[in-house]
């Protein structure tokens, strides 16, 4: 596994964490003026997120990977209910991936814009993401590439745009209420029929959906040769390239799925 904040000195409002038989990554997510309505943060979310999500994992096999995921969302939005406005449009929110070994299957639960990839021991990589928020965002992406990165405007249009978070018709992430779990995109294989799997925040995964500089299957000969410390560092030499605004940048990368 490996984490980089965006850059130096900001706080990295990603979060991953494993188990012998589970891998959970949370991608946080917040705009100016989350400080207002949580006192927590972001990057708080995120970790507690994560582990009342390992918490959960490691004793329940007989639950469901959404279920886990409600209980673990109404876990941390009571742990700040009485101190922040949970409910308000702009506090603090996360993508979730998980993926779980259970009697010979691999589950997974994606949620939000990370990415899960189950590297297959024949054919071409299975790429499991969820597509909404990126369509979503589409009919937005030239208004804000009108506007200064940052200005009051970009964070107007960027407002405007999360505005059809968790509302039907729109796109889902983990926030305050625990039926966003039911939304996730969720299934699962034989574990026999996989040599590996990953999972990246959207920042990483910039190498292959924003950058092209490989494809997935290049990715995962990347991560197998090199580690998931290379993907990062090759798509912050694409930002700095492209004067793209950095994102933190997280990876799990699960290797002898069949030993477990």
């Amino acid at each position: 596994m490996t984490s980089a904040a965006a850059r130096t000195g900001r706080t990295n409002e990603d979060f991953t964490g494993a188990l012998p038989t589970a891998a959970v990554l949370i991608d946080g997510a917040g705009i100016p003026g989350t400080a207002s309505v949580c006192r927590h943060g972001v990057a708080w979310y995120a970790n507690r997120l994560g582990g009342s999500l390992l918490g959960l994992l490691s004793p329940a096999r007989d639950r469901s990977l959404s279920e886990l995921l409600a209980e673990a969302i109404g876990q941390v939005t009571d742990h700040h209910r009485d101190t922040c406005d949970v409910a308000a449009p702009i506090s603090p929110s996360a993508a979730v991936t998980v993926l779980r070994l259970s009697d010979g299957l691999v589950e997974y639960l994606v949620l939000g814009d990370s990415v899960l990839v189950l590297d297959r021991a024949d054919g071409a990589p299975r790429v499991i993401s969820d597509p909404r928020e990126v369509i979503i965002s589409r009919p937005y992406a030239s208004a804000l590439e009108a506007v200064a990165e940052g200005s009051d405007e970009y964070h107007r249009i960027l407002r405007e745009l999360r505005a059809n978070r968790n509302q039907p018709g729109g796109f889902w992430v983990a926030k305050d209420d625990p039926r966003a779990a039911d939304e996730a995109i969720t299934g699962s294989c034989p574990v026999s029929e996989l040599t590996g799997a990953a999972l990246l925040s959207n920042g990483a995964g910039r190498i292959v959906d924003r950058f092209r500089l490989v494809d997935w299957p290049g990715a995962m000969a990347l991560l197998t040769s090199s580690g998931p410390a290379e993907i990062i560092r090759r798509v912050r030499q694409a930002e700095a390239r492209h004067a793209v605004a950095a994102d933190d940048a997280t990876i799990a990368h699960c290797t002898d799925l069949g030993g477990n």
